[in-house]
């Protein structure tokens, strides 16, 4: 019979360290006996004192606890919650600085993954740094020996839902609302039948999507309805899966939405649905794609990771077609309705796993002047093999993650022909270590024969 060999006990008194860098996620990476420690909480210079909170083989991890000198872009967290709630991790950084410190750690991926120097780099794309998050999952915990729920988000590093009065960082119109939303679901006779609050905002309506594990009774409703209605939120609930979603009330006859001003483009979509945190970045985001892409009015484009159309719509008002492709049906589904509202017919758009193959897809059939990439954070490495058929002279990306964009874009420039233009930061999650970025390509060498 295997024995198991237990697990060292972690070491209970702090350390004193020097920080010499950070991780792609923002932690301070310190070096003992050779081994690196990821610490929560420490910036690069800095000297600090941390306990330490997990080991692995080659790594361990902690958190800071005193901080003896400081960097000089550290200040004092506004939410007295941070360090407990897990939902931000950069809120000891000065704001401009968080941008800096993202625009490097971009520029270190594509030194270190793909090979880049020299990169030319965007102005960075800011925008507000409070109150801007439009879509959140919030967890929800009936705790019997507080005996009461808590609403928000989970502790740091922990699957407990974090004791917390509100969120800065969430848009005020549900952000301020924590403790009332908790009051709401102590009332209800599923009180401890209730694991997580959807919030999806539009420019004007805010819809709540209540996740519940059994039944509401007639009072239950009756409560919901009477919460929207005082707070001038959509409610709806969910038993089972998405499809199982039904509204219970409305303020108003209207569809969440959200505005491309610039573009003349209102989208209507469901609570479920994808949509971007930021629209105040995603707005600039759009217009940057669109100088970039420089799309011409006789081209044809391919939108990859196209959801809801947030960038195919633009598009078509620019170009001869664009073909938009999505893994999930209901997304495209969206899209096409919100193309038919515009009058936008030159649009085409499938549902389509993007890391399967691609070889029976009409739509793969022949070439694109112009193709733009967003995928998830696991990148478009399963594409990449299609782009020399598909030819096209400029490739715009937009990331979410800039370890994968580097993997990426190293197989474009060294294996495909194409050479890095230009890259930069937009930050779409301000007082958080997450990185959106975009980089842009064009093609370097002529087309393969055949």
């Amino acid at each position: 019979m295997a024995i198991r060999r237990q697990r060292k006990p972690l070491p209970q008194d702090p350390v004193r360290v020097e920080i010499e860098s950070l991780t792609h996620d923002g932690r301070g990476i310190a070096r003992i006996e050779g081994i690196p420690v990821f610490i929560h909480g420490a910036l690069p210079g800095e000297e600090v004192s941390f306990l330490y909170t997990d080991r692995r083989r080659d790594f361990r991890e902690g958190k800071t606890l005193e901080v003896h000198r400081a960097a000089p872009h550290r200040v004092e967290p506004p939410c007295p919650s941070y360090g407990i709630c897990g939902g931000c991790s950069f809120q000891h950084v000065r704001d401009d600085a968080q941008i800096e410190i993202k625009q490097a750690l971009l520029v270190e991926q594509f030194h270190r993954v793909a090979k880049l120097t020299d990169i030319a780099l965007f102005e960075p794309m800011t925008g507000p740094g409070w109150g801007y998050r439009q879509k959140a999952r919030l967890g929800v915990k009936f705790v019997i020996k507080k005996g009461r729920v808590l609403v928000g988000f989970r502790e740091r590093s922990t699957p407990f839902v974090a004791d917390l009065p509100g969120c800065p960082v969430l848009d005020p119109r549900v952000g301020t609302h924590f403790e009332d939303l908790a009051k709401l679901i102590e009332g209800l006779s599923i009180r401890d039948r209730v694991p997580q609050i959807e919030v999806a905002m539009g420019d004007t309506a805010t819809a709540l999507v209540f996740r519940i594990l059994e039944d509401l009774t007639p009072s239950d409703e009756a409560a919901l309805i009477a919460f929207g209605q005082e707070f001038d939120l959509a409610i709806e609930v969910q038993r089972q899966g998405p499809e199982s979603v039904r509204a219970l009330y409305r303020p108003r006859d209207e569809d969440l939405s959200y505005e491309l001003p610039d573009e003349g483009i209102h989208f209507r979509f469901k609570s479920t649905d994808f949509t971007q945190v930021n629209m105040a970045i995603n707005r600039k985001m759009v217009a940057r794609v669109m100088a970039l892409l420089d799309p011409g009015p006789n081209d044809r484009v391919l939108d990859l990771f196209s959801g809801i159309g947030n960038f195919t719509l633009p598009l078509a008002k620019r170009v001869r077609s664009v073909v938009g492709v999505e893994g999930s049906e209901t997304a495209v589904r969206r899209a096409l309705e919100n193309a038919e509202s515009h009058q936008l017919h030159n649009i085409e758009c499938y549902a389509q796993d993007l890391t399967k193959s691609l070889a029976d897809c009409s739509w793969a059939k022949g070439r694109f002047d112009k193709l733009l990439l967003d995928p998830s954070r696991a990148g478009a490495l399963e594409v990449l093999d299609h782009i020399p058929d598909w030819a096209p002279e400029r490739i715009v990306y937009v990331s979410c993650n800039p370890s994968t964009l580097a993997r990426d874009a190293g197989i474009l420039v060294h294996q495909q022909g194409y050479r890095l233009v230009g890259a930069g930061v937009m930050d779409m999650f301000p007082q958080t270590a997450h990185v959106e970025s975009i980089a842009v390509f064009e093609r370097a060498s002529p087309l393969r024969s055949g």
